[in-house]
């Protein structure tokens, strides 16, 4: 892995979220209905339900709107119909990837992420295709400079699962998704903010693209984010810069 290049990657995820702050809103609430379908409305007997009305609340999401949407989750009050579902393909150089998507509309949805893929030289798959390549997980990145061995002693009392200090000086740290709200807790009282903190779906090994490969790629990643009904895009996909 080249060192600078998973701090450039997270400072572009930072970035691409910065972006996604106008539909943060409509994304949380998604994310908040589907969790409390799935899991049930009570937070405390529900880790993802919890984990998204912390993200609710670090969007300023009124209190009466994350109600409505826990209640339209449990079926307490109608609303439209959505699903969940996920996209796997292929972008540039085999570099796997995967959309996470709540849609109203699966014929709309699946359209739009395919042109994306084609237009900018990728390729839709199959489910299952990408899926292995990828381990479900909390993960935080701290900025170049922060010390490995207070997040370790730190994170690893709060129930982390392992600490990485890459090249580029940046720290990692993974946990279960179970433990993330716990850990990030306990990360935050002891003054260790992450430049970068969720619960996502890690690439087990990663693919180094530079150049016009590594353009592409971003170009197909940034398409995929900026489609309405995508909530989260992964990819093994490490662009150089």
């Amino acid at each position: 892995m080249a060192g600078h290049s998973k701090w450039a990657n997270i400072k572009h995820k930072k970035a691409i979220a910065d972006v996604k702050k106008g539909k943060a809103l409509t994304r949380v609430i998604r994310e908040i209905t589907v969790a409390a379908r799935s899991g049930g409305g009570d937070p405390n007997g529900n880790p993802r339900l919890r984990l998204a009305i912390s993200k609710a609340r670090d969007v300023n999401t009124p209190k009466d709107t994350v109600e409505n949407a826990i209640k339209r989750g449990t079926g307490q009050v109608t609303g439209e119909s959505i699903d969940e579902v996920r996209y796997e393909g292929y972008g540039i150089g085999g570099a796997a990837v995967m959309v996470d998507c709540v849609t109203n509309n699966k014929i709309r949805t699946v359209a739009d992420v395919r042109h994306a893929f084609a237009k900018h030289g990728g390729n839709l798959g199959t489910d299952g295709s990408v899926a292995f390549q990828f381990k479900h997980c909390g993960q935080f990145v701290f900025a170049p400079g922060t010390s490995e061995e207070k997040v370790m002693e730190v994170g690893l009392d709060a129930g982390a699962e392992d600490v990485t200090a890459h090249d580029d000086g940046s720290v990692e740290l993974v946990c279960t998704p179970n433990e993330f709200v716990h850990v990030k807790t306990a990360l935050d009282a002891a003054g260790l903010h992450a430049e970068f903190a969720e619960v996502t779906m890690k690439p087990m090994a990663e693919t180094p693209l530079a150049g016009d490969d590594g353009e592409k790629m971003q170009r197909l990643l940034d398409a995929l984010e900026a489609l309405d009904d995508v909530q989260e895009v992964y990819t093994t996909a490490l662009v150089e810069g």
